[in-house]
């Protein structure tokens, strides 16, 4: 679908550069060298000179700092001696200590996201040859060196002193009680929870950039695809990227000619790419055609000799896995890389998510929903009927149509760049606001699939980035750049109009990604694509929930591969490949099989996200169940104003912001009763 590089928020941008894994005999080596009777003396003290009211944040913060004080940093007499400094005991001292590290924090890594933008610019965006240097200086780390400067000066030790760090289960019980300023002052406690060595967090930025070079680079030359009577079925010029490119050809297909052949055949692309067994001649090369029914690469009408692609796939996931042992010694707050994407990232327990999925797709409405697609194809459901676009409205356009449309109105990413006013009002916006957001939002042809980049500092601009084909736009870079537009309306919301810089963001990606579903469902509308159908929102309820029944599913099988790694740290990315498959047709057969009449089908695994970003697939299905209950709320409201009011609430825990925006926590219920609903109003159940 796309990629989302997600460095809007200061806690985030610190913690994806903060991996790590709690090793405590390593980590008592390096820090906590301070004794509990020094910890003890020095909070005595300050809470003697600035009062008993105190106590509470004095003893956190100065336990806090001296569980990340090394010897390098200081005796301790010097140690109690920077605390009897530094800690802000009043009102007027903390408040102004507050304002000044939001000031600079802002400086600091607003240029250095504007600096990493830059550096990346040939590999994300389409305009010229690459040379070798620029993999070079896309893998460089602007924030590599930032964490050792900040323990090095002290300042990393002020800001944990003053603005002491509380856990997920400390917010989820506190976080309902504070008002604005507790939770800025919070969010500043989030930023020092590690001390990882530039080097190690170097190696990871080198891994992640690898991998993301990789997928941007995997592209299949369709026209070249051909079956054992020699037979193909693309355009000649289309060339789709894994997996992206080619699950949105495979939705396409649900109508015109050879259809059913045509998923067919990119349903054994999939699997000759998750077996790895894919000639690696075949990849992102127009010089020869294959066959991926016989797995036979031929130039000229002639066969020539091909070797698989060697595990590549795998091992760029391996490379990011290895990278992120190296610093998961650092943090002993999340011990687990696991538990940083879910507990600090998404700040919802993992076991807490992964039961929300479960509950999901075991639920008795999934086999209704599969009998109603079923009646509507008139066949069984095949594998790749998980991506089944048929609830949709434009499923009853034809592909070429809706591409010739969007070219008619976008001849090149100017013509894009300059309607954002219009889209906007259209989406109800005020002239004003419309006008406000969009000169915040640049368009960028990009390499990949394409992805929302936002900036991190208020007067930059955030970053579009969609394929734009020489041949012209097509209907589904449209589609993603309709997607890709709600993440950055969200963005700039919530960095411009939020009240905090701590603050700034939301709580976590798939409330970014609610809103980018929430903008992508609308792109009909925004051709002036009117759908007549009276069923129209029963049938985008079901197509909501089978949404979510896919990628809940690949989501399983992301979680359950990394747990897999942590217990086996050793492994070959052979036994990786090896791992993924099976994972994949576990939970294929757990919550799939009975539904398609299939078992041990692998398909859940050809996600992309899976080797360059990784766990970060549980985003979607929670922004799917975000995005399903905003918008039931917004249903009788002014849909730009709830837009403006809930986005630009900032990046309080889930929780908090969900009851602020719509009343209520993230639940899969208010889909499945939906669902049960729409089903009986369309005759489906």
């Amino acid at each position: 679908m796309n990629k989302i590089i997600f460095l809007l928020c200061i806690p985030l941008a610190l913690s994806f550069a903060q991996c790590h894994r709690a090793d405590k005999s390593k980590t008592k080596q390096q820090m906590g060298s301070i004794t509990q009777t020094t910890v003890d003396s020095t909070v005595n003290n300050l809470i003697a000179k600035y009062g008993n009211q105190q106590k509470e944040r004095i003893t956190r913060g100065v336990s806090q700092a001296a569980a990340l004080w090394t010897k390098n940093d200081g005796t301790e007499n010097e140690f109690k001696e920077f605390c009897l400094q530094n800690f802000a005991g009043d009102t007027t001292a903390l408040n102004t200590l507050f304002a000044r590290l939001q000031t600079n924090f802002e400086v600091l890594f607003g240029n250095f996201n504007r600096i990493s933008i830059d550096l990346k610019r040939p590999l994300h965006i389409d305009d010229g040859e690459m040379i070798p240097v620029d993999d070079i200086f896309g893998a460089y780390d602007p924030f590599a060196h930032l964490n050792d400067d900040f323990f090095a000066n002290k300042i990393a030790f002020t800001t944990i002193l003053n603005f002491p760090f509380y856990t997920l289960k400390e917010k989820i019980e506190l976080g309902p009680k504070w008002n604005r300023t507790q939770w800025a002052y919070a969010r500043l406690g989030d930023m020092y929870t590690s001390r990882v060595p530039a080097e190690a967090q170097q190696q990871f930025s080198d891994a992640l950039t690898k991998a993301d070079m990789y997928i941007s680079e995997y592209n299949i030359y369709m026209g070249n695809l051909i079956d054992d009577k020699g037979a193909s079925y693309f355009p000649k010029d289309m060339k789709l990227i894994s997996h992206w490119g080619l699950r949105d050809e495979l939705k396409a297909n649900y109508q015109g000619e050879n259809g059913l052949l045509k998923q067919k055949m990119i349903y054994q692309v999939m699997l000759r790419i998750i077996l790895q067994e894919i000639p690696d001649s075949a990849i992102n090369n127009p010089g020869v055609q294959w066959n991926p029914y016989s797995n036979k690469v031929f130039k000229d009408k002639k066969e020539i000799a091909a070797k698989p692609e060697d595990n590549n796939r795998y091992g760029h996931m391996l490379g990011l896995f290895n990278a992120i042992q190296k610093i998961d010694e650092y943090n002993p707050q999340y011990p687990t890389y696991i538990q940083r994407a879910t507990e600090q990232g998404m700040e919802m327990p993992q076991q807490e998510v992964e039961k929300l999925f479960i509950d999901f797709v075991s639920s008795p409405e999934v086999k209704q929903v599969a009998k109603s697609i079923s009646k509507r194809l008139n066949r069984k459901l095949e594998p790749f009927d998980i991506w089944y676009d048929g609830f949709k409205p434009r499923s009853s356009i034809s592909e070429d149509e809706l591409t010739a449309k969007v070219r008619a109105k976008y001849k090149n990413v100017a013509d894009y760049q300059n309607d954002l006013p219009n889209i906007l009002t259209k989406l109800g916006f005020s002239k004003d606001k419309a006008e406000y957001l969009a000169s915040k939002i640049v368009i960028d042809p990009a390499r990949g699939s394409g992805h929302a980049w936002g900036t991190m500092m208020k007067g930059d601009v955030s970053h579009l980035r969609t394929r734009f084909p020489k041949e012209g736009w097509n209907y589904k870079g449209y589609n993603i750049a309709c997607h890709e537009f709600g993440h950055n309306v969200e963005q700039t919301l919530s960095m411009y109009d939020v009240d905090y810089y701590s603050l700034a963001g939301v709580p976590n990606t798939g409330f970014t990604e609610a809103l980018a579903f929430i903008f992508q469902k609308r792109d009909l509308g925004l051709l002036d694509i009117n759908n007549p159908d009276p069923q129209k929102e029963n049938l985008q309820v079901l197509d909501d929930f089978w949404s979510c029944y896919e990628i809940m599913g690949v989501s399983l099988v992301d979680m359950q591969t990394w747990k897999w790694l942590y217990e086996h740290p050793k492994a070959t990315k052979e036994e990786l490949k090896e791992a993924v498959i099976a994972n994949a047709k576990e939970v294929w057969n757990k919550y799939y099989a009975d539904v398609f009449g299939i078992k041990d089908c692998p398909i859940l695994g050809i996600y992309s996200h899976m080797i360059d970003n990784p766990l970060y697939l549980s985003n979607y299905p929670i922004g799917h169940l975000i995005q399903f209950q905003v918008e039931a709320y917004m249903k009788d409201k002014k849909f730009a104003d709830e837009v403006i009011r809930m986005f630009s609430y900032g990046r309080t825990i889930p929780e908090v912001w969900m009851k602020h925006a719509v009343g209520e926590p993230i639940s899969i219920q208010p889909m499945i009763k939906a669902t049960r609903e729409a089903l009986a109003k369309t005759g489906m159940n």
